[in-house]
């Protein structure tokens, strides 16, 4: 059973505490899909019933130093989270939205041994059924339920922190600043000194006019 929800204007309105009220529910979204290199991360969090934080958005709307705040709350407060990364090889190798559903999956599966929950809602108007339970696909979900915010958080968070350290082996691409995603600086890192082993070769590296470089 799924159903899809799609995008309203949310800006004014509080985050609701859950879609579906009176059962257990938990919380997906993914980060770093549009990155040229890295990981996909993807997490899942189940939230109390009276859970309530001010700061709780979209990740892409808060501070680094917010979402680490928010990080430690999320983690401290929650029924149960999970988070997962799915590397670029795997992505090369299924696609991009596969290998992103992939993590959401994989985050579910530690969130399923730490609790059972009645359903899931999911960032994004993407899904593949998981293990039978309902499902919702919500499209900027992130800004409108408190469970997939507080996903959007731990999974951007957990990926920065892995670019940061891929940073440190490969420090050309600026990695700590721009997490693998196709900025000026880091494309033109890839025009001098071609792709890592850490970058999507399935991905557009470089914009048409500078494809013949590789040729």
């Amino acid at each position: 059973m799924c159903s899809s929800i799609s995008s309203t204007n949310n800006n004014n309105t509080m985050l609701q505490p859950f879609f579906m009220p009176d059962i257990t529910e938990v919380g997906v979204d993914e980060a770093g899909r549009g990155a040229l290199a890295g990981p996909v991360a993807a997490a899942a969090v189940v939230l109390p019933e009276k859970f309530s934080n001010t700061l709780l958005n979209d990740s892409k709307q808060l501070t680094a130093k917010q979402r680490e705040e928010l990080r430690s709350v999320i983690i401290n407060e929650a029924l149960a989270w999970g988070v997962a990364l799915v590397p670029e090889s795997v992505i090369d190798e299924i696609n991009i939205l596969n290998a992103s559903i992939l993590a959401m999956h994989n985050a579910l599966d530690i969130v399923s041994k730490k609790l059972k929950f009645q359903h899931i809602i999911v960032d994004g108007n993407r899904f593949k059924p998981y293990c039978d339970v309902p499902f919702t696909t919500i499209v900027k979900g992130d800004a409108k339920y408190m469970s997939i915010a507080a996903a959007s958080i731990i999974a951007k968070t957990e990926r920065d922190r892995y670019m940061q350290k891929l940073h440190n082996e490969y420090p050309c691409y600026d990695w700590n600043k721009n997490m693998g995603y196709p900025t000026k600086k880091h494309r033109s890192a890839i025009e001098e000194f071609g792709p890592s082993r850490y970058h999507r070769m399935s991905f557009q590296l470089l914009k048409p006019k500078e494809l013949s470089l590789f040729e």
